[in-house]
């Protein structure tokens, strides 16, 4: 049986036949994990356990983008602060990067919305706002495409391993001024941003530490195609002491002693649970879970198997605000909708605080309710307000006389629709969604949109389709 015949059997079962962690805890799960989720996607999750979920989760994972990326991603490119340019080719090198870095932009919000492994897209956020690097100061697309590609191959492999690679990144070397330490020069943003943003956390360290591991990373740097490579002329090999050890450390052996401090496992499982779980920490279930991601040497998927299956991960419905890509791409996934310009999109979602490949600061994204103010709410309203709008005229066209709505009527009205845009969804069509869908009535809907209850109870006699514009008008749509 081909994908999309099961999904449809799926689709057509009552929303009420579900047993297992039922459509709130499968809504949850595929929330928290990926970005949104469809009714069809919500079924396949529903009958399951807990544990069935979660590992039906984990089993159908894959590291490799879906979606092509931008032609020029391989191609060479100018160097940034090449000598001798005109004026005129100054602007128009620098128009071609901004031309890249939307296509980039929109080329990584695509992959999130058709991903078939939303929680690989979902990770490499989380290492993109872990490990951050940024656009302004790197000034190469190509790199911050190069440093993506590593982030979605390491999302759920070993974060030893990725700390090992990322310090090795030309984008992150370009960043955070690796290629200017060297010998008698040290520059310190690494070694300081290693300890405080990616390992250890503040208040772990001392500012000798700083200084000695900077001495240990000099001779890192970058050939003319931007490759890693290592300069031993330029490196200090004189004895450095770090964490009260002593010894002519190279970088690797400054790496190595972070990852033997059982903080660093601390630091990214708290930072993780923030991500997925809650803003408030289990401190018990951070123990136990960082010392598990300790013991495993570092290995991410366990930690993340034992951390979905918390009873605190469960019971932990709304506590997060969504982040600007959650609420634009999942309500995207959770409709079925394809904008024709995901640069646009990419534009939105800068606006809203969150522009990929472009984090604020090398803190990253602080999140939670700095997602929310006056501006970003009123711009994520106008967003929702807009889909919703769009579908208003044909509102109720599937309704039967007894009220239910006419799956069949509404299934072919969707296919004809498809096919007259090039099978590509574009606006929200709340009735074509609510018949293919079995959504009946404003309970049903809720349960597939809202994590918590309507700040605004809905009319008891309102149908499914009627309720899904005052849903993603509701201050409960903006959490989950």
């Amino acid at each position: 049986m081909n994908t999309a015949i099961r999904l449809l059997l799926l689709a057509l079962l009552p929303l009420q036949a579900w047993a297992g962690i039922g459509v709130e805890g499968a809504r949850h799960l595929l929330s928290r994990t990926g970005f949104g989720a469809n009714p069809a996607q919500i079924a396949l999750y529903a009958p399951l356990s807990r544990q069935q979920a979660v590992d039906r989760l984990l089993d159908y994972l894959s590291y490799s983008a879906l979606t092509a990326p931008p032609a020029w991603v391989n191609e060479p490119f100018e160097r940034p602060g090449k000598p001798n340019l005109s004026e005129d080719e100054k602007k128009a090198l620098q128009k071609e990067r901004n031309e890249h870095a939307q296509e980039l932009r929109g080329w990584w919000l695509e992959e999130m919305r058709i991903s078939p492994s939303p929680l690989t897209e979902k990770m490499t956020l989380f290492w993109h706002n872990h490990f951050v690097s940024g656009l302004d100061k790197v000034g190469v697309p190509q790199l911050m495409y190069q440093q993506n590609v590593l982030l979605r191959k390491q999302a759920l492999g070993n974060f030893g391993q990725l700390l090992h690679a990322i310090a090795r990144d030309p984008a992150m070397m370009r960043y955070l001024d690796t290629v200017n330490n060297r010998k008698g020069q040290p520059n310190e943003n690494f070694a300081r941003e290693v300890m405080e943003l990616f390992t250890l956390g503040e208040g772990h360290y001392s500012e000798q530490d700083i200084r000695e591991a900077a001495r240990a990373f000099t001779g890192w740097s970058l050939d003319k195609d931007f490759q890693f490579i290592y300069r031993p002329n330029l490196h200090d090999n004189g004895d450095k002491t770090i964490f009260g050890q002593q010894g002519n450390f190279d970088g690797d052996d400054v790496l190595d002693m972070l990852l033997r401090k059982p903080q660093t496992a601390r630091f990214v499982t708290l930072k993780l649970w923030k991500y997925l779980v809650s803003p408030t920490p289990n401190e018990a279930d951070i123990q136990r879970l960082s010392a598990l991601f300790y013991r495993d040497n570092y290995e991410i998927r366990p930690l993340l198997r034992a951390m979905l299956l918390t009873p605190a991960f469960w019971n932990s419905q709304g506590q997060l605000v969504k982040s600007p890509v959650e609420l634009t791409v999942g309500t995207l996934v959770t409709f079925d909708l394809t904008p024709p310009d995901w640069r646009a999109l990419a534009g939105l979602n800068r606006q809203l605080g969150q522009d990929v490949f472009n984090p604020p600061n090398v803190k990253g994204w602080p999140g939670g309710d700095a997602w929310i103010n006056s501006t970003t709410l009123l711009t994520r309203k106008q967003f929702l307000d807009r889909l919703s709008h769009d579908a208003a005229p044909i509102r109720n066209s599937f309704v039967s006389a007894d009220g239910q709505m006419d799956e069949q009527r509404g299934r072919e009205a969707r296919i004809r629709r498809l096919v007259q845009a090039g099978l590509r969804p574009i606006k929200l069509q709340p009735d074509e969604w609510a018949a293919i869908y079995h959504v009946n009535t404003a309970a049903d809907a809720t349960r597939l949109l809202l994590a918590v209850p309507p700040a605004q109870p809905l009319p008891a006699d309102m149908n499914g389709a009627q309720a899904i514009a005052p849903l993603l008008l509701d201050p409960a749509y903006q959490v989950h």
